[in-house]
């Protein structure tokens, strides 16, 4: 008969409670609804962001731009063929970026920035993201104070009569 000794048991359970990985993370995860026309309508991805890639279960990065209340729209940056209704989806975080370099000029790359001309990879350490704000206009422009009386007619736009430009300006 096999005895246990209480030092034993509370040996091994102090050990497995070191051993304890407590890292949670959360992973936002979503299930193909619908592929077709280089759009997949994914359902779940309550967290993603526009713009975001997001990653298939065979191992295609794809962008969510179409944000609606009960699914997300997917563009399929590469051929699709392999991502079927029920496949699951997972946010990766990252906003559609490109790397910044010269070395792009003369180069072929995919939609995902990738090189496909059989020339090696492109490294560096800059990324910019795809979609920047616009710049903004610095010009300097004063406001009109005086206008030009030319005696040229432009439709007013409420009705068929057109106004001379002293009336219209």
């Amino acid at each position: 008969m096999v005895t246990i000794q209480a030092d034993e048991i509370s040996n091994i359970i102090r050990e497995r409670i070191e051993q304890y990985n407590r890292e949670v993370k959360f992973v936002n995860t979503g299930t193909v609804l619908q592929v077709g026309d280089g759009i997949a309508r994914i359902h779940g991805l309550d967290e993603v962001m526009a713009g975001e890639l997001v990653e298939f279960q065979e191992g295609t990065i794809d962008v969510a731009l179409n944000l609606e209340s009960t699914n997300v729209g997917a563009v399929l940056m590469g051929d699709g063929l392999l991502i079927q209704k029920g496949n699951s989806v997972k946010a990766t975080e990252k906003i559609a970026q490109i790397l910044v370099i010269e070395a792009y000029l003369g180069r072929v790359i995919n939609a995902l920035a990738k090189p496909i001309d059989g020339r090696g990879e492109i490294l560096s350490s800059e990324y910019r993201l795809i979609e920047l704000p616009a710049p903004g206009l610095f010009l300097d422009v004063n406001n009109v104070f005086q206008s030009i009386l030319t005696r040229k007619c432009f439709p007013s736009g409420h009705s068929s009569h057109s106004l001379p430009a002293n009336e219209f300006v």
